[in-house]
């Protein structure tokens, strides 16, 4: 997982264009729905920082696919210090995503080449995290600080930027184009993806089939509006 550089890791979030955001306290469980995600066309995954001992068995899982799937991109989410994202990139996390922006957080990151979304929620939070040399900004939570037509106003005096919403998106063709529409290049998607009912019932084939009808479908509708 060291050769994923910074701009081989950004490129493939912006290419897969949906990150699935998981967390469980059960290591094989997590292997389970990773690789489901993978298999699926989501390699890059955003697991979640909860929980007691959550860092221990993202550890166990990162070990398992250096082996297993080196193609697998480990990030870590809900990282809002440092020290806890020092920890994360030691066990291999190749890019940090916060619900805020942490300054320290940035420069760790920067030191190390790891990528760094910081969560964003207004044009003055963008441009903050723009000058710590953030590539993709998390727009967070995306549903409550003005969904797609926001990100649309951001885009117009400031078409350079680059927004990853988590929060309100939907894995439905009609919530993708609007949000794709806007001008985003990628999204987080949680349990609206990855849903309780299918984890619950051990059914990762339907993970990794909802998974690829998502990447799907956003490939679709990138190509529809290029074309446009």
């Amino acid at each position: 997982m060291a050769a994923q550089d910074r701009m081989a890791v950004l490129s493939a979030l912006m290419t897969q264009g949906v990150i699935p955001v998981f967390y469980h306290p059960d290591a094989e469980v997590c292997i389970q729905v990773i690789q489901a995600c993978a298999n699926g066309g989501a390699k890059c995954i955003e697991f979640t920082n909860r929980g007691d001992f959550a860092a221990h068995v993202f550890y166990e899982v990162t070990r398992h696919f250096r082996q297993a799937d080196p193609s697998v991109i480990m990030g870590v989410g809900s990282i809002v210090d440092a020290p806890t994202a020092g920890l994360y990139l030691a066990n291999g996390a190749r890019f940090v995503v916060s619900p805020l922006i942490n300054a320290d957080v940035a420069r760790l990151c920067n030191r190390r080449g790891i990528p760094y979304s910081p969560g964003c929620g207004s044009v003055t939070e963008i441009g903050d995290a723009q000058e710590l040399g953030c590539e993709i900004v998390k727009m967070f939570p995306g549903s409550s600080v003005g969904g797609p037509e926001f990100v649309q106003n951001v885009m117009g005096p400031m078409p350079w930027t680059r927004i990853m919403p988590t929060g309100g998106v939907e894995p439905t063709e009609e919530s993708l184009r609007k949000w794709f529409a806007a001008g985003i290049v990628a999204c987080g998607m949680g349990s609206r993806l990855i849903s309780k009912d299918l984890l619950e019932a051990g059914d990762y084939k339907g993970i990794e089939d909802k998974v690829r009808q998502t990447v799907q479908t956003i490939q679709t509708i990138r190509a529809q509006l290029k074309g446009a």
